[in-house]
């Protein structure tokens, strides 16, 4: 996912690596919850206003959730899009996968349009469950005007002005709502859980 960043204008480029080398030192170990622990419940609404439970979810077999930071994040959309691709392994596995982000349901509805997501993004309005499971950290006002100048207006993604962003993480529980596998390349956003891991934490499920 690197190499996103080779199409960036250099002086955007210059300050998204500011920012995600002070992540990097800020959040080496984001994860609020380990294997073992019993994953936090919690009720989100999805693309569409629907209310998502994760123990209805858990009535029908394991989870597989990711905290992302919203759907202007290239490295986020690659992300969804390698779960999109291994999504019927997940399913054969008989696991759900749902995507969770602070930003608004409308803006998650956008994105699962644009990149044919067929899973639950689900809205995290103030990151209170991210909370619970990863980082949380302030999104710096250097970072805003950079997508500003790339013509994204980072606010219009979120129903509050805290330009708050979870640090990205993967987690797979169990049917019993234990935690077999969590993992997070911690606060360098350019680096993401493999995919690959996931399918063979599932096996154990």
């Amino acid at each position: 996912m690197h190499q996103l960043a080779d199409a960036l204008p250099d002086d955007a480029l210059q300050t998204f690596t500011r920012d995600a080398e002070r992540l990097s030192q800020a959040y080496p170990q984001p994860l609020k919850i380990k294997t073992g622990e019993k994953a936090p419940p919690f009720s989100l609404p999805n693309a569409v206003g629907k209310t998502v439970a994760l123990t209805e979810l858990l009535e029908q077999g394991p989870v597989v959730i990711t905290f992302y930071r919203g759907g202007w994040c290239p490295y986020c959309n690659l992300e969804l899009s390698q779960y999109q691709h291994i999504l019927p392994q997940i399913r054969e596995a008989g696991a759900h996968f749902v995507a969770i982000s602070p930003q608004t349901p409308d803006q998650s509805l956008s994105m699962a349009e644009k990149n044919a997501l067929q899973f639950e993004v689900l809205s995290d309005t103030g990151n209170l469950v991210a909370r619970q499971y990863t980082g949380v950290f302030t999104y710096p006002d250097a970072s805003v005007e950079a997508m500003a100048a790339l013509g994204l207006d980072f606010d219009a993604y979120y129903a509050d002005n805290a330009r708050e962003l979870p640090v990205p993480a993967v987690f797979v529980v169990d049917r019993t709502g234990t935690v077999v596998y969590a993992h997070s390349a911690g606060g360098d956003y350019r680096y993401r859980s493999e995919p690959a891991a996931v399918l063979e934490a599932l096996k154990g499920v």
